[in-house]
This record gives C-alpha cells, structure tokens and sequence, in this order.
C-alpha cells in the first residue's frame, strides 16, 4: 500500500493570497501547500481523501491516468470538497462512490444538486453519497476502512483508518474511544495547524503528543497554515518518527 499526500495546506493554502512573510515568500518547494487531501492505492485500488479545491492541479501534477474507486468525504467545508466537479474524468465509465456521514451528505446535496439529484445533468460527474456513520467499517476493492468520529471544534467530523494508516484532519479532540480504532496504525496523518492555539484545530505540539497516544512508528502532520512556520526548521525540531508532510510525498507500507 501506498499513499501519496496530494496536499498539506490548511483552507487558504500556502502561501497565502497577499501575504509578504517569510513562509509564503520561501522557495523552498516544501513550504508551498495545496489544500489537504491525499490517495491510497494498492495494486488494485485507488482510493481518494477528501476532494478540495486544488483537486484538478493535483491530478496534473501527478499525471494521474488511473481511475479512482472511491472518495472518502472528512467533512463538508469547501477546502475538503470544492474540487468534486472536476470528478468527472473519474466517473465517465462508472458511478464513483463518495462516502460521507449524513451531515455532510445533505449540504453536499445541497451545493450540488446538479450532480446528485435523480436527473442528472449531461456531462456531470456520476456520483453515488454513500453515508457511514462512526466505527462503520467497510470495503473498497481490497482496502479495508473504518469511520472514526473526530471534533472539529464542536462539529463531529469524520477521520478514516485505512488499513494500517490513521488519516485525521482538522480535529482538535477525539473522544477516548475512537483512538482504541487507531491502535495498531504504521502510518498516522494528522493536523496540526500551527503553533499558536486555535479553537478547532490542534497545534503543532498536540500532534506530537497525539502521535504518542496512538503509539503510531511514523507520524506526518498535515493541514498546515502559514503560521506553523519554515518547513525546514519545524520538522527538524520534531521528535524522532514525527515529521512535517509535504506535497507529493509518496510513502509506502
């Protein structure tokens, strides 16, 4: 199995729109965040998390040619869906699953009614919302997943296990229980905004400490705004098995 980090960047991206500070003006190629998402793929599937609004550049950039089995939705905020439109390559020859829980099913319904309504649109992406609730566990061709409920803030969202990999974003708790589901993971991915507190998002230190109670070997934190500061001089700061995600970081179980 493998997962490749399309994006790492938190809603705004990195760098952001008009900023003049040393991160946005880096020209260190790790310091340029598209908005979060990534693919899991094994010999036989391929599997998409979270379609945001720098989804069509992430394909390119890529060369992705291979179809997409699936899609699994962590929420409903633009920065996690505003690419699904640009599905539709995906979905000419077959109806593309995407998986959300039933809040985020019924504001997607409602932002796309064009592509998820009975009389389709000609041209619109084929798409099937299929809707989980946490601890549902379910196939995608040979990949195994599990729902898990994270708080965004006071907003239950979903995060995924994916086989042996743990994908949580844009938490800031976790009821005790669900961490019991990430138990076991090789590869943890999860957000750690910046360094300062933010009411719905974890720093960068919580992270850290997250990672320890999971007990995952390799940590890679994600949706990373502006103000979590240098690539280079964050990650070099982090505890052993922790390390700052970049874009198109490939990694392999």
């Amino acid at each position: 199995m493998e997962i490749t980090i399309l994006g790492t960047g938190t809603s705004c991206g990195v760098p952001q729109i008009g900023c003049q500070c040393k991160v946005c003006t880096s020209t260190d190629p790790r310091d340029k965040r598209l908005r979060c998402s990534a693919l899991v793929e094994t010999e036989s599937t391929t599997l998409l998390v979270d379609c945001g609004p720098d989804f069509r550049e992430q394909m390119l950039r890529i060369g992705m040619r291979k179809p997409i089995d699936a899609c699994l939705i962590t929420h409903e905020h633009y920065d996690h869906v505003g690419g699904i439109d640009d599905l539709r390559p995906f979905s000419y020859l077959q109806t593309l699953p995407l998986y959300a829980d039933s809040y985020s099913a019924r504001h997607l319904r409602e932002r796309l009614p064009y592509c998820l309504v009975t009389n389709l649109y000609p041209g619109v992406p084929q798409l099937e919302l299929r809707e989980v609730a946490p601890h549902d566990t379910f196939a995608v061709g040979d990949i195994s997943v599990t729902a898990l409920k994270v708080m965004h803030g006071e907003l239950p969202i979903l995060g995924y296990r994916i086989g042996d990999i743990g994908y949580i974003t844009d938490m800031k708790t976790m009821p005790e229980e669900e961490m019991e589901l990430l138990k076991g993971v090789k590869i943890l991915l999860v957000n750690g905004l910046r360094q300062k507190p933010h009411p719905t998002h974890q720093t960068i230190q919580d992270a850290v400490d997250f990672s320890k109670k999971i007990g995952s070997p390799e940590t890679y934190i994600i949706h990373l705004c502006h103000h979590a500061g240098l690539h280079a001089d964050v990650d070099a700061g982090l505890p052993d098995g922790v390390h700052l995600a970049y874009d198109g970081l490939k990694i392999s179980l």
